[in-house]
């Protein structure tokens, strides 16, 4: 079918607003700059995997196709200029399993996850990104632990088996122990499935502290520019000996110690600025 010419002209006019709208709301609204940016962010990724994906399957699922998607994903920083500044890698065991357990921000933990992942060491994710199309399949791919959290009875039964993973095949876990993505610039209470993990394995347990992000980015004010994080790895925290009865108190005492430092990072200059006097900080 053809196009009579008014619909050519229209549509004409049409590509040339657009030309014209899409730089003026760049410039002029900062709410617009936060959702190009964050639709960028989200497609980059999601392009990046259907590469990935091809490059990983000559191996199949194999923990060491997380090398890959980490050597995709570490230019994206630049894009947004953001600097990650890493301190304390030293503190990772040098030859053994462990579990890190992070704080969690935003999807942008990616970023730092990113900078400073070790060796065979794959992310618990929610089962729901199993399904996040290409992203998914790579992370599949890569070795990535997908955990159903509504079904308790299996995250038991798939931590149980990551346990034996962890001592059989030298594998390390990146877990987020607040469970969901907290934007309130504190830490919310730890879930103890990650501590479990690690005294069931009897593996050390290290924490990893991100800075806050609100000096570049905010969600609830829907504003995106550039920045810098600091990236803090913590002792490792040791468990032998321990037992189901000592981990209450053992994800306490992590997470004192994380969000102490915490604080500290986000308010020397080198993380989040001084939010943390602002109204709705911690402090």
């Amino acid at each position: 079918m053809e196009l009579w010419p008014g619909a050519w002209t229209l549509l004409l006019l049409l590509f040339l607003l657009l030309l014209f709208l899409l730089p003026t709301l760049w410039f002029c609204s900062p709410s617009a700059k936060y959702f190009f940016k964050m639709a960028f962010y989200n497609g980059w990724i999601l392009f990046l995997a259907v590469l990935a994906i091809p490059v990983c399957a000559v191996r199949g699922r194999n923990v060491e196709n997380m090398k890959i998607l980490r050597l995709m994903l570490l230019h994206i920083k630049y894009l947004y200029g953001i600097r990650v500044e890493v301190r304390g890698a030293h503190h990772f065991p040098p030859s053994q399993p462990y579990v890190v357990v992070s704080n969690h921000q935003s999807s942008l933990d990616l970023l730092g996850m990113m900078e400073v992942l070790p060796g065979r060491c794959v992310p618990i994710a929610k089962r729901e990104l199993l399904w996040a199309g290409s992203a998914g399949l790579a992370c599949w791919l890569a070795g990535v632990i997908f955990i159903d959290r509504k079904r308790t009875g299996d995250a038991i039964s798939v931590m149980s088996e990551v346990a034996q993973t962890l001592l059989t095949q030298d594998v390390r876990v990146w877990v987020f122990p607040e469970g969901t993505r907290n934007h309130n610039g504190s830490m919310l209470p730890f879930k103890r499935g990650a501590f479990h993990l690690a005294v069931q394995a009897q593996v050390p347990i290290v924490p990893i502290v991100m800075s806050s992000y609100q000096d570049f980015y905010c969600k609830k004010e829907r504003r995106f520019t550039s920045g810098r994080c600091q990236v803090r790895v913590l002792p490792p925290v040791p468990t032998e000996g321990l037992t189901p009865d000592d981990v209450p108190a053992l994800a306490d005492r992590v997470r004192h110690s994380m969000l102490t430092v915490f604080r500290e990072i986000s308010t020397d200059g080198r993380g989040g600025g001084d939010y943390l006097k602002k109204p709705g900080g911690v402090g």
